[in-house]
């Protein structure tokens, strides 16, 4: 076992009686990237708020980076980073400035300020866009500032919430090497999304729904101790079989991918593929093979109605 950054024990927040996140359990370590998987409404943003310090829990005890929240808060923030899903730094300031005023904010000594700040707009290809006002940068240029921004006073650890939501693939792709880096460098780094290709990414992630989390592993982990196996089906009655499988014993979910059918069979099942294969309601499908599970397969299975 690792050095512990992150120590949470039946962490709960309620509001007015609704629970946002209920009984969360979670030992993160550092050097690690991990990740909170789950829709809007599941309890992530709460979560990552509570660990910040910027929440109080209802119940529940969180250690970060050996401070207990939210009473060490204060002590707190100036060792972690903390990214907010929509863009929180101001448009009529210029990019230079904003990091200025957080330099200012988190205590950097004025004369390591320029040094720091200019091998940062080196980094994160901001450089030429030192003087252009914020609010009218684009949403990859943008994101690129608040990561700047956020990692300017080096902290121990760092805080995402939804930090890729509105950018292009391209952007997305380039923002995780950067976060590699980061972690690379020793930055431990909590990251929430609903994209199952960052998840994916991450060396441990945890599932939530409905404030509670489902499942908490790597993502290969995950996938080999799922309780379906994944067939999928071709032929040109897709839709029909689709309508009809739901309804049999031990089916988890179907769903059409493309030109593909993608049927989750329950672990009990010890041959998926000739279970299907000799199904009434499979016929008219012209190939029946057996494929290696995908992060959304677990997902499926860990909440809502594929719950095993």
């Amino acid at each position: 076992m690792g050095e512990t950054v992150i120590t949470a024990r039946g962490l709960t927040k309620s509001f007015k009686g609704f629970k946002a996140v209920d009984g969360l359990d979670l030992t993160i370590e550092r050097g690690m990237i991990y990740g909170f998987l789950g829709p809007n409404g599941s309890g992530k943003t709460t979560a990552m708020r509570m660990l910040t310090g910027l929440l109080t829990p209802s119940a529940g005890t969180a250690e970060v980076l050996g401070m207990s929240v939210p009473k060490d808060a204060e002590a707190l923030k100036y060792h972690i980073g903390y990214m907010t899903q929509t863009f929180s730094l101001y448009g009529d300031l210029t990019v230079m400035e904003n990091l200025k005023f957080m330099a200012e904010i988190y205590g950097l000594p004025r004369a390591s300020q320029k040094g720091r700040i200019s091998e940062l707009l080196e980094r994160y290809e901001l450089t030429e866009l030192a003087e252009r006002f914020a609010g009218r940068m684009s949403g990859g240029q943008r994101q690129r500032l608040a990561l700047a921004a956020a990692v300017l006073h080096e902290p121990k650890l760092l805080f995402l919430d939804e930090p890729t939501s509105a950018v292009d693939p391209e952007s997305r792709r380039h923002f995780w090497e950067q976060l590699f880096d980061l972690c690379d460098a020793g930055t431990s780094i909590v990251v929430s999304t609903h994209f199952m290709d960052e998840a994916e990414r991450c060396h441990r992630i945890a599932i939530m729904e409905a404030g509670q989390k489902r499942a908490d592993g790597s993502p290969q982990q995950l996938m080999d101790a799922m309780g379906a196996s994944v067939v999928e089906l071709e032929g040109p009655t897709l839709r029909e079989i689709r309508r009809r499988l739901p309804h049999v014993e031990g089916i988890v979910t179907a769903a059409q991918l493309g030109a593909r059918l993608r049927v989750l069979v329950n672990k009990s099942i010890a041959d998926p593929v000739a279970f299907l294969t000799s199904r009434s309601e499979t016929e008219g499908a012209t190939l029946i093979e057996q494929v290696r599970p995908n992060l959304e397969d677990v997902f499926v299975t860990s909440t809502g109605e594929g719950r095993q």
